[in-house]
């Protein structure tokens, strides 16, 4: 386990992993394995997974703080093993209540002993990190409602069913939450399909749609409106110093789009021509806000300038429930300078000649933007379109508060 997990670690560091999606995907897989191989008490066995993730979880997003996506889905992990935890403690509750309410051969009437109260299913479910054996939920319950003991005879027996309750209750935590996070790899693998089959609801006929950026979801999206034969128009700015507009313009035109590549400096000077905006998103912060490709707040400002709706396309694994101004949010981070100028050109004005030993020539290349949520009109995620204040909404269905900040606490 540590192996693979060290392995990942090193590619992050080395920024061989490119794009949110690839990361994600990964992330959720090195998480997986490890779930797989742990072994765990009998006692607390949520707590005990807990606690492994977010060892792991830590170390990974410390590789690359920018790519916030290895946190989402930490996150994501943690929350499944706290809803399913609490669904089979409330299943086992249940399963108490039922047999204690039912069961006509016992030696003991219904009236006597009734079942489990939905106070103490509600108790025991809000209690995550309680180990589920039957007999720690029962304690907090009034003597009335616990089971009557056996008599002494069967002590031998009661002891290794309890044993056995007990193993089959950390296999079955285990297989749940390993089947959850395989759904969470699935919606993963196929969130541009799910975004892309939105596209005919959004573009029609004779318009003209501008973006930025090589986001292989925007061009899945275009790209199917273009098969639910829509016929409209693309212009593309090429994302300088990168020029990753040039690859999405060549790849949208082998696929029959009409496509024109701009520059970044005439998105000004088009967009009254654009009838809506459509762009990716590197990341979606908790308010609303979006992290995308540097440049990207410039073609905001302009569709909002001429009423241009824009649209930002992304998989619900890129939701952070993170916020801009939180200290652990690394937001951007700078690119070499060799994208923006020839070292052999411009070696004359990178010379520390001056006086305090500073170079006269300083080179700032940022990877990304940030763009307002008061910029956004419309999301669209693999579960439809959403506006930029239905996003905590969003954020609280994938994420459990108790698992915002991921660093393990120490206990003094």
């Amino acid at each position: 386990m540590n192996a693979l997990v060290n392995e990942f670690i090193i590619k992050l560091k080395k920024r061989k992993i490119e794009g949110s999606k690839t990361t994600a995907k990964l992330t959720a897989e090195v998480l997986r394995s490890c779930i797989s191989q742990q072994r765990l008490p009998q006692t607390n066995q949520a707590a005990a997974l807990i606690d492994t993730i977010r060892a792991i979880g830590e170390k990974l997003i410390a590789a690359n703080p920018v790519e916030l996506a290895v946190g989402n889905i930490v996150r994501r992990v943690l929350n499944i093993i706290r809803e399913e935890d609490v669904s089979l403690t409330a299943a086992a509750v249940g399963g108490l209540g039922v047999s204690a309410g039912s069961d006509d051969e016992d030696d003991f009437r219904q009236d006597d002993h009734p079942g489990l109260s939905a106070a103490a299913v509600a108790a025991a479910a809000r209690s995550t990190l309680r180990p589920p054996s039957l007999q720690t939920l029962l304690e907090d319950l009034p003597q009335s409602t616990a089971l009557p003991r056996t008599s002494s005879s069967g002590g031998d027996s009661d002891g290794k069913s309890k044993s056995a309750d007990k193993n089959s209750t950390s296999k079955k935590l285990k297989h749940n939450v390993i089947e959850a996070v395989n759904e969470l790899i699935q919606d993963i693998a196929t969130c541009h399909e799910q975004i892309a089959e939105q596209a005919v609801e959004h573009i029609h006929h004779n318009e003209v749609i501008l973006t930025l950026g090589n986001s292989r979801t925007v061009m899945e999206f275009l790209c199917a409106a273009k098969e639910k034969k829509r016929s409209f128009r693309v212009f593309v700015a090429e994302g300088a110093p990168r020029y990753q507009g040039h690859a999405l313009g060549k790849e949208l035109a082998a696929r029959g789009l009409q496509t024109t590549v701009i520059t970044d400096s005439a998105v000004f000077a088009v967009i009254s021509r654009v009838n809506m905006v459509v762009v990716g998103a590197h990341a979606v912060m908790a308010n609303g806000g979006v992290i995308a490709p540097v440049g990207m707040n410039m073609v905001a400002l302009a569709a909002q300038r001429h009423a241009v709706p824009f649209v930002v396309l992304a998989g619900t694994h890129k939701l952070c429930p993170l916020y801009p101004h939180n200290p652990e949010v690394l937001l951007n981070e700078l690119k070499s300078p060799a994208e923006l100028l020839d070292f052999g050109e411009f070696s004359d004005c990178l010379d520390f000649g001056s006086s305090s030993g500073s170079p006269l020539l300083h080179v700032v290349n940022p990877a990304f933007d940030y763009v307002p949520p008061n910029l956004v009109s419309l999301f669209i995620t693999d579960t439809g379109g959403h506006n930029a204040s239905y996003v905590y909404k969003l954020i609280a269905d994938y994420y459990s508060a108790d698992d915002i900040v991921v660093k393990q606490k120490l206990i003094s």
